[in-house]
């Protein structure tokens, strides 16, 4: 069902926060992973604010997620609060400030401080947002929404400030990817089972997800300690066996939730999916501490390509259709967006370990998967800039 509201007369694309800020999410996707790759390789040169490889973290981290994050919650929250949703000039000026950011890295002015401001900046003002949203629609139960959000903010301000002073960005970046594993495992808990039911309604099938439990609850404090740990402590065996024990709670969570019978609709099976990669990544990563397995940087990949970028794709192809009035439906080319996802994570999480080489794997993953996020662009494009069609 479409949320647009009546009352609002400005362009459809800025009606709501989702059309924006996924459409810019996809177009980034698309263009930051192919030009990173062909740094990566030798083939592409470029001067950024810091090094590529600086660069390709930050931008992946406090760009592209950042932008998905926004979109889901700028709908989300009005649900949430029963207030009126950020649209029309204040939407386009937030929109307007995260291009600032990605443009200030790129091509850094007039100093570095500066760029780093300006980038900082979009977090603190979705911070402020969201907890003024929270506070004034007393939607208390989302106070750790605005935990996370704020932490997030934090870590890009930390990274500025370490990458400006010449040391090293491991902490900063390990704190998003901890936030990450935070975010998928709340909103992933509150949306999969809820979506599985409402197909599994539609379809007249009596299967039912689990509903939440004690056992949900301990899957979250053990990922929380997780990735605190991991934040921490990265190397210590201790954190590798709170990541391998919480990967193999979550997965055991995610089981009930009978993905299986939701076989039928793709828009609901990638979610499971997805969450399937956070199980996966949570038990890499702990792999990757005991020496067992992927390299550490492998198993990073597998939540970020893999788990974040299957769930970015999953709730950004659903919230596109529901929230334009379209059916609940996966059509071929969407399916085909989630194919090209999971298989450009699967060559860059598995590709080194299987021996490919270096240049073929990062090629054909970067293709596949920034391929995902440019075929989303062409294909929901077109529907995040017109008007709901049950308007």
């Amino acid at each position: 069902m479409s949320i647009e509201q009546p009352g609002y007369q400005g362009p459809a694309f800025l009606s709501y926060g989702f059309r924006p800020f996924f459409l810019c999410t996809a177009l980034f996707a698309g263009a930051a992973i192919p030009a990173w790759a062909l740094i990566l390789t030798g083939t592409g040169n470029a001067t950024f604010l810091y090094s590529p490889r600086d660069w390709h973290a930050h931008e992946m981290l406090f760009g592209f997620l950042p932008a998905v994050i926004t979109g889901f919650l700028l709908t989300a929250i009005p649900n949430w609060t029963d207030r009126a949703p950020l649209r029309g000039v204040p939407l386009f000026l937030l929109v307007a400030l995260w291009l600032s950011g990605r443009l200030a890295i790129v091509i850094p002015w007039p100093t570095p401080l500066v760029s780093a401001v300006v980038d900082s900046t979009f977090l603190v003002v979705l911070a402020s947002f969201v907890w003024r949203e929270i506070t004034v629609g007393k939607a208390w139960d989302r106070l750790p929404i605005g935990v996370i959000i704020s932490l997030y903010a934090g870590a890009n301000i930390l990274f500025h400030t370490m990458a400006l002073s010449g040391k090293e960005t491991d902490l900063p970046e390990r704190m998003p990817l901890s936030l990450m594993m935070m975010l998928l495992a709340l909103i992933g808990g509150r949306i999969i089972p809820t979506f599985t039911n409402d197909h599994l309604a539609r379809q007249n099938l009596p299967e039912e997800s689990a509903s939440f439990s004690r056992f949900d609850g301990l899957a979250i404090l053990l990922v929380a300690m997780a990735a605190l740990a991991w934040t921490l402590q990265p190397e210590a065996m201790a954190t590798g066996g709170l990541l391998v024990t919480a990967g193999l709670t979550h997965a055991i969570r995610l089981s009930r939730w009978r993905g299986w019978t939701a076989w039928r609709e793709p828009l609901v099976l990638i979610l499971h999916l997805g969450y399937g990669w956070l199980a996966l990544s949570l038990i890499l990563l702990g792999g990757s501490i005991f020496e067992v397995g992927l390299q550490t940087a492998d198993a990073v990949h597998a939540l970020t390509t893999g788990a974040m970028g299957a769930m970015t794709l999953a709730v950004m192809t659903r919230a596109s259709l529901g929230h334009t009035g379209r059916p609940l439906h996966a059509g071929p080319m969407t399916v085909v967006i989630y194919i090209l996802v999971n298989v450009g994570a699967l060559l860059r999480v598995f590709g080194p370990v299987a021996g490919l080489p270096t240049n073929f794997m990062l090629g054909a993953a970067a293709t596949a998967w920034s391929g995902a996020y440019l075929l989303f662009a062409a294909l929901y494009g077109p529907l995040l800039t017109r008007r709901s069609i049950d308007e």
